[in-house]
């Protein structure tokens, strides 16, 4: 073994141990841990977040974080953990939400401290808008009274960026090495949270890092949430079917958190043959040349997805926040008689007036819905979906036109001379 710095020939042990063990499932089956270790921080959190299934680390190291890339260093080499050295903090954030998005593994962010970590949380919007969990680490200034922190905010005052990630989603500040299960409990209920997840920012002060702490390695917070839930009150599901039996206009909203669910929409679509309004982040939910994929509504809407929201008599909401771009206001659905709105969140499921709530999970709701759906058409339902037909063909013409323009050649550079003031500029 290569000599290791004072600190790290336990640290080194104990991965050796997990990994002769089969990994860190196995060696927690095994008894490895059946005892309280006492260990460094930043080892016990690397620890913490195998016990959820983290093993993927995406940082740029500075001075602010090196306790921690010297644990990962090791577990590395091992063959625990991987970690991915980036060049940038705010392309490492949108590699991060992808990993987790389009592949659903669970990974952590990892930066120095001040600037780059603020460029990773700049990053972290799109996690935090598309509700997506993904664990963000970034190094903090010291928790003793040091001043002017210029590589931070530079104001005298203490625990200023904690409250900065406070502002943007769940946030938590490793204070002391005895908080690491509370933050570890706190950041598991929003990375992997069921319906509504997000970035969890942990800050990590550098004195605190590698201090030791005593704790039993079992006690660690996993990663299992509750099961799916959904209304108790069949009532209100038979309520729902009478609502989509009584009204021939019906249009669905899909919203982003109808992305999990494209099978079970697709099913209730085709069971109630009702035109789909989709929002910028659900796009893909319904095949773009389905017949009754309206594609977008809304400030960026499309022909026929604007159509559909101006006509519709009976709106079912499903999965939407009702954001900027789609209906905050509440006035995008003139027509609208009735809402049934389908959401786990209590903010959201009761955005509209004149609302049947069905708060829970998607899936489960749309399946026990469709399966009580006794709708048939006639002669208005038809009417309707032929113009909703008319105003998707119109919206794809009007997309053909765009798509067959001429394409303006390339510039071989650009001047930007004609910005600047004074005798080089009005001469050219």
């Amino acid at each position: 073994m290569t000599q290791l710095p004072d600190g790290l020939a336990l640290t080194a042990e104990r991965a050796a141990a997990i990994a002769a063990a089969g990994g860190f499932a196995a060696a927690l089956a095994g008894g490895l841990f059946e005892a309280p270790l006492t260990l460094p921080l930043v080892e016990a959190l690397v620890l913490g977040l195998m016990r959820q299934g983290v093993t993927k680390y995406l940082a740029i190291f500075g001075h602010g974080s090196t306790a921690v890339a010297e644990v990962l260093r090791v577990y590395e080499a091992h063959g625990l953990v991987r970690t991915y050295q980036f060049r940038h903090e705010t392309a490492m954030a949108h590699a991060a939400t992808a990993l987790r998005w389009a592949y659903v593994e669970p990974c952590a962010v990892v930066t120095s401290i001040g600037p780059g970590a603020l460029q990773a949380m700049a990053g972290s919007l799109v996690a935090a808008s598309n509700g997506i969990g993904v664990y963000h680490f970034y190094g903090d200034e010291t928790t003793h009274g040091e001043g002017y922190n210029m590589q931070q905010i530079p104001k005298p005052q203490q625990g200023l960026y904690g409250q900065l990630t406070a502002v943007m989603g769940a946030s938590f500040t490793l204070h002391t090495p005895e908080a690491l299960r509370a933050a570890l409990r706190r950041g598991r209920s929003t990375v992997f949270h069921p319906t509504k997840a997000g970035p969890f920012y942990l800050l990590l002060p550098i004195n605190t890092q590698p201090l030791a702490v005593s704790l039993a390695v079992s006690a660690l917070p996993d990663a299992r949430m509750p099961g799916p839930v959904a209304p108790a009150d069949e009532g209100l599901l038979k309520a729902a079917a009478e609502l989509i039996a009584r009204f021939p206009r019906v249009a669905i909203k899909a919203g982003g958190g109808a992305r999990r669910f494209s099978s079970e929409l697709c099913a209730f679509v085709e069971a109630i043959r009702a035109p789909v309004i989709l929002s910028p982040g659900s796009t893909g939910v319904l095949p773009d040349a389905h017949s009754l994929n309206m594609h977008v509504g809304g400030s960026k809407g499309s022909i026929s997805g604007n159509f559909a929201m101006a006509e519709t008599e009976l709106l079912i909401a499903i999965g939407t926040r009702a954001v900027c771009q789609s209906d905050c206001s509440g006035v995008g659905y003139p027509k609208v008689r009735e809402v049934i709105n389908i959401n786990a969140d209590l903010d959201d499921v009761t955005h509209y007036n004149h609302t049947l709530a069905l708060q829970g999970d998607i899936g489960v709701i749309l399946r026990r819905l469709t399966a009580l759906l006794t709708t048939h058409g006639n002669v208005e339902k038809t009417r309707w979906l032929a113009a909703c037909g008319e105003q998707k063909s119109a919206w794809n013409q009007f997309k053909a036109r765009r798509f067959s323009q001429t394409i303006l050649p390339a510039t071989q550079g650009c001047d930007f001379d004609f910005l600047l003031d004074g005798p080089a500029a009005s001469s050219k």
